[in-house]
């Protein structure tokens, strides 16, 4: 069966080898790159969990970028249509962000906006986020980021689902929000607010199958189904790794489909 990645990167040398990553690396035994991964080891991965389309993001902090949305761009023109673009941003310069934004999705062909709270150590009710929104609003793109705690060495406090994205969505309920990494250990509180909003939606990357909350499987199954889409957060986790005992959710077939790829089709426009 085909699947849609929703949360992957591939990494630049400055991004793979920085030393917030040093927890991950310690858990996942992944060791820094001497030289740029190709983007053709990428296209492998994806190819062995039958990925046909990986959502590959640039990163932006306040140092800089640490993929930017060119090199994105040039790793998804290498990647013989396997990869599609999601954009990133400088907060920091609100006019600037969202000029590029409207490069990234009008001349690049990207297909969202991530933005990571923590490295920015700003929750997304900050204000410097506020005309980002308005701008994916306009551009009909999704803003993906990351919820629940952090793995790499930055507070986790930015990762909350309530009060953060609840009040964004009720700020903007126009926005498809797109929140990776099942929001562990507020998962309840994640399913609440995707519930509670229609443009809400999560993404499993981070977890293996095995390590989804149970909250979250249950949600799947019944009334989640429509609302969760599969990611993996390679190359910190491969695709065929994060879908390893995947017949174990007892999902049905219509489920299946919509969690590998139908709703990603559908909050992405792929």
């Amino acid at each position: 069966m085909p699947v849609v990645d929703a949360w992957m990167q591939h990494p630049t040398l400055r991004h793979a080898n920085h030393e917030m990553f040093e927890s991950l690396r310690r858990w996942t035994g992944m060791e820094r790159l001497d030289e740029p991964l190709p983007v053709e080891v990428t296209v492998a991965a994806l190819e062995a969990a039958d990925v046909e389309i990986g959502l590959a993001a640039a990163w932006y902090g306040p140092q800089g970028p640490l993929i930017d949305n060119d090199e994105v761009a040039a790793f998804v023109e290498q990647a013989r249509g396997r990869l599609r673009g999601v954009a990133g941003a400088d907060l920091a310069r609100p006019m600037a962000a969202v000029r590029e934004l409207r490069r990234a999705v009008e001349e690049l062909g990207f297909v969202a906006l991530r933005v990571v709270p923590w490295l920015w150590g700003l929750p997304p009710t900050d204000r410097l986020y506020y005309p980002l929104y308005a701008a994916c609003v306009d551009l009909g793109v999704p803003f993906c980021t990351q919820v629940g705690h952090t793995g790499p060495l930055r507070p986790s406090e930015t990762g909350r689902p309530i009060p953060y994205i609840d009040q964004v969505a009720l700020d903007f309920p126009e926005l498809t929000i797109v929140c990776g990494h099942i929001g562990h250990p507020w998962t309840a509180e994640m399913i609440a607010v995707a519930d509670k909003h229609a443009k809400v939606f999560i993404d499993t990357s981070a977890y293996t199958v095995r390590r989804y909350p149970p909250e979250l499987v249950e949600y799947l199954r019944g009334r989640g189904r429509h609302k969760v889409l599969f990611g993996s957060n390679y190359p910190m986790i491969t695709p065929s790794r994060a879908l390893e005992h995947l017949d174990a959710l007892d999902l049905d077939e219509e489920t299946r489909e919509l969690f590998l790829h139908g709703n990603a089709r559908r909050v992405f426009a792929l």
